[in-house]
């Protein structure tokens, strides 16, 4: 059962121009070390990394029915990817809380997130799953 779906676009050139006028004051309130490694280990595209995560952050604050409000902070969602490449969305703080809220007793959430860019944009969607648990723990 699908519990929350977010989208988002945000413009790479702003981010940029974000990025060049607060500097580390902008990255350490939105972005956790993890992000800003990953956006840094990319000198082409630091821009377009930290754009995507920034429209990520929005979809799955959307997704979980808040947007940016009711106590969710930037830092409690955070994108990571696998060896594969595949983006994977975590939540902790009040995000995590406000999922556990929202997933029914005997499911578990997983959150879907795709990312993309096309300079000047970058693009997120989240979708949040409830997924059923049998009797014997799984799903």
């Amino acid at each position: 059962m699908i519990l929350g779906i977010g989208s988002d676009l945000a413009n790479i050139e702003r981010i940029e121009a974000t990025l060049a006028r607060f500097g580390d004051r902008f990255r350490d309130r939105v972005f956790t070390e993890r992000e800003q490694r990953k956006a840094e280990s990319r000198p082409r595209a630091v821009a377009a990394t930290y754009a995507k995560r920034w429209a990520a952050k929005e979809a799955c604050s959307k997704a979980l029915g808040t947007g940016l409000r009711m106590g969710i902070a930037w830092k409690d969602m955070a994108v990571s990817n696998l060896r594969s490449g595949q983006p994977v969305m975590h939540v902790t703080g009040w995000a995590a809380e406000r999922l556990r809220a929202m997933t029914p007793e005997g499911y578990e959430a997983v959150i879907h997130v795709t990312l993309t860019d096309d300079h000047p944009w970058a693009q997120a969607f989240v979708v949040i799953e409830a997924r059923r648990i049998d009797a014997g723990g799984q799903p």
